[in-house]
């Protein structure tokens, strides 16, 4: 056993340093079930116990990095055997909910779905949301800047918060929780650590904005000839439903029919359709709401841009819908990227993709998807092959964004799969800026080493 990690035996309760088998015992991540790999794994329970753990990492030059639920796609908080993992386990509460400004303190170990659902019993919303709710952390939301359904509406976990605490290399506690939502003294640090993968500082609690608590919704899935008739679409439905659109999600025909191919999900339209929409509006009104949503589809109707539709009558007829947007297993193993792009880039970068797979191999395929109306775009490359083929797919796909003022991470981040690709990106003087951040703030290199710039 080493040295550091009897100091940390010392320092923290039982059973709180995880070593040998029992750590062996935990898969990689989400999408790797090899035996995690680390020195040992610490849980803390407190800002101040983490900042005694940085302390003694930084005396010791020993790398770090922080894992929460361990979805993300791009090995961003992939460890060594040379490394100490940080887990937020026990440091999953929400601490406080202010009711008159509307704001809550949260620590990073709090799962998102639980968060959701405990601010709900208090008729609040907290609308981050995507399909990893149940094992995603807040933390981990906080240094990927997550994004998910409900960015159209909410913006992205960046726009959420009002301020964080977080343990720097050195063991240094920078506790910026403002509560206001206007406050210009000075920089805004807090902007700093947002996204930034857990390579500048530790996130330990954060505070985020709340909303009241809607009481309608009103759900759709569309059927579409056309993504010009998607983007018309979308152009009517912002303009109708007054700030109440809260996502808009396209799926190509090669994704939807993948979901509903035999024995997957039942398909509640045709498979036939080039294009499918599931659109979704919430607000406080449901009788107002539903007849300001329908009388929008009619319109779509009417002028022939939407050719078949379904609405839900139940939460659970709902689900259904969803499901097929959300649980992509029918069409694993495959390549999963997650790129931006203007809107009205979005059908020439398809085809191009679309060429560029044929044009590899015949048996090539890319089923895309996503948030268009944020501007990005989910794809599933296949085949996948052992990951024998991954950096081909790699040039192929974010190729195809050349001259199209796109970005080859929407809200997945960078990690280690995508760092390489990053200059495609950001310029020269950016990445020079990056690197000098990282420098000033964590001399050593000891947190997430070698996770979006080396």
């Amino acid at each position: 056993m080493t040295n550091i990690v009897e100091q940390f035996e010392d320092l923290l309760s039982n059973g709180a340093v995880v070593t040998g088998a029992t750590l062996a015992e935990r898969a990689t991540s989400y999408w790797d079930a090899s035996p995690t790999m680390a020195k040992a794994l610490l849980r803390p329970d407190s800002t101040e116990q983490l900042s005694d753990i940085m302390r003694i990492c930084h005396e010791h030059g020993q790398s770090v990095v922080v894992q929460g639920g361990l979805t993300g796609t791009v090995e961003g908080a992939l460890s060594t055997a040379d490394d100490i993992i940080i887990s937020f386990e026990r440091m999953n509460k929400i601490e406080s909910v202010d009711e008159m400004d509307g704001v809550a303190v949260i620590q990073a170990g709090a799962i998102l779905q639980t968060v959701q659902e405990q601010l709900a019993d208090q008729e609040f919303l907290f609308p981050l949301d995507f399909g990893a709710r149940g094992s995603a952390t807040i933390g981990g939301a906080t240094a990927t800047n997550a994004g998910g359904l409900n960015v159209l509406r909410y913006g992205m976990m960046r726009n959420l918060i009002l301020g964080l605490e977080v343990v720097l290399a050195d063991g240094t506690v920078i506790s910026s929780m403002n509560q206001m939502l206007k406050n210009n003294t000075g920089y805004d640090l807090k902007q700093l650590f947002v996204g930034s993968e857990g390579t500048l500082g530790i996130v330990t609690r954060v505070v985020v904005r709340l909303f009241p608590l809607t009481t309608s919704r009103q759900t759709a899935m569309l059927a579409l000839e056309s993504f010009d008739a998607v983007v018309r679409v979308l152009q009517t439905l912002r303009a109708g439903l007054a700030g109440t659109l809260s996502a808009y999600e396209v799926m190509w025909n090669n994704y939807y029919s993948a979901m509903t191919d035999e024995g997957a999900h039942t398909p509640p339209l045709s498979r036939d359709y080039p294009l499918y929409v599931l659109a979704e509006a919430e607000g406080t009104d449901a009788t107002a709401d539903q007849e300001r949503f329908q009388n929008l589809l009619e319109q779509g109707f009417d002028s022939g841009d939407i050719v078949d539709a379904v609405l839900p009558k139940s939460g659970t007829e709902r689900d259904a819908l969803w499901v097929i947007r959300e649980e992509f297993e029918a069409v694993l193993p495959a390549y999963l990227y997650d790129v931006s792009l203007p809107i009205k880039a979005m059908s020439t970068y398809v085809e191009r993709l679309e060429t560029g797979l044929a044009a590899w191999r015949e048996d090539a395929s890319g089923a895309v998807f996503g948030h268009i109306a944020d501007g990005n775009l989910h794809i599933f490359v296949r085949p996948h092959d052992d990951g024998a083929h991954h950096q081909k797919c790699d040039e192929i796909v974010y190729g195809c964004l050349e001259g199209l003022s796109g970005s080859i991470s929407a809200e997945h981040g960078i990690g280690i799969e995508k760092k390489r690709w990053l200059n495609n990106s950001r310029s020269t003087q950016e990445l020079q800026l990056m690197r000098g951040l990282k420098g000033l703030l964590d001399p050593k290199n000891l947190l997430n080493p070698g996770k979006i710039i080396d």
